[in-house]
């Protein structure tokens, strides 16, 4: 008998999850859309995610719809009841915009009662895009409009985006990869990935560490509270932490870059215009490219380098001024109460 009520359990169990999968992957409502009849899209849900994907045929939304707190196993009607009753629901083209939202007519007084929203739209690839979200996750796809986006609570993806770009989440974190032009990223809360990207890039958290890769162009990036990881960066690189450390290779570019808590390690390939580093209390390791023209200024507790060939000027424990190889590059670097040590490769 225990093993007859087990079996029943089990049965309930694997029925549940079959339910919750289904009921991602089967949209409540698809509604398919004529080509050329909207240029911009806005998109507005309280509870759910927003998937928008640049495509060239089949325009379309699906709208995915569960009851609060995972609650999947609602009918089809149970769910129209609730929206007739609690929502004002709407997934319609009008004056060239497409305006999918799900939005409560008044305050929810019994959370159990909420549906949660999700949206993925199949739209033209050139659309200009305004999406908002309070708690899911929003994830962008082969688009080259404007895009403007907001989550008070879910993670930011980006893949193949190519046009001004403006993304804001309060609670998650950031990943765009393969992305260029002009891209404006920040996080309340979470870390940010950016992979092969090109243009204008400025990328902000409060809280998360920032992991850079394959970027090329003016690349801005900060954080208050973790570190900063990158590699094979070309153009500008401004990226700033307030309390983590700092770990940058195979560099051709201008650098700035400082840090408050922890220890800087930077390779540089091909440097650019200037490098620029600052460090209150941890150690700075710099490495440069062999016979280049620099003037060195370097600051710090304690500074040892390899040999010197071609220098002209000033040489101390604590300060290296003067110029290497005729001069050229500006390269300061200030250790404030720590150690410097530069290499050559």
């Amino acid at each position: 008998m225990k093993h007859f009520f087990l079996f029943l359990l089990l049965a309930a169990q694997t029925n549940i999850l079959v339910a919750r999968q289904n009921a991602d992957k089967v949209p409540f409502l698809t509604k398919s859309l004529s080509s050329g009849t909207f240029n911009s899209v806005e998109v507005q849900t309280s509870g759910g995610s927003i998937s928008v994907a640049g495509v060239s045929s089949d325009f379309k939304v699906e709208v995915y719809v569960t009851g609060n707190n995972n609650k999947t196993n609602l009918t089809k009607e149970e769910i129209q009841t609730r929206i007739n009753e609690k929502y004002d629901f709407n997934v319609a083209v009008s004056n060239n915009k497409l305006t999918a939202s799900a939005k409560p007519k008044e305050r929810m007084k019994d959370w159990k009662e909420g549906l949660s929203f999700s949206f993925k739209l199949f739209v033209p690839v050139d659309v200009a895009a305004e999406l908002t979200t309070s708690g899911g996750s929003i994830n962008l796809n082969n688009l080259s409009g404007k895009l403007d986006f907001t989550t008070s609570g879910g993670s930011l993806h980006l893949d193949k985006i190519t046009g001004k770009t403006n993304g804001r989440t309060s609670g998650g974190s950031i990943h765009v990869a393969n992305s260029k032009n002009d891209i404006d990223l920040s996080t309340s809360g979470g870390s940010i990935d950016a992979e092969n990207c090109e243009g204008t890039l400025k990328l902000t958290t409060s809280g998360g560490s920032l992991n850079l890769m394959d970027l090329k162009g003016n690349i801005t990036a900060h954080t208050s509270g973790g570190s900063i990881n990158g590699s094979k960066i070309e153009g500008e690189l401004l990226t700033h932490t307030s309390g983590g450390s700092i770990h940058l290779a195979d560099l051709s570019c201008s650098l700035e870059t400082s840090t408050s808590g922890g220890n800087i390690h930077i390779a540089i390939l091909n440097p650019g215009k200037y490098i620029k580093i600052s460090n209150s209390a941890g150690n700075v390791d710099l490495q440069l490219p062999k016979n280049k023209g620099v003037d060195l200024n370097l600051n710090a507790n304690k500074i040892k380098t390899d040999n010197l060939e071609s220098f002209n000027g000033k040489m101390t424990d604590e300060q290296v001024v003067g110029k290497l190889n005729g001069g050229g590059i500006p390269v300061s670097v200030n250790a404030g109460s720590g150690k410097i040590n530069l290499m050559f490769k």
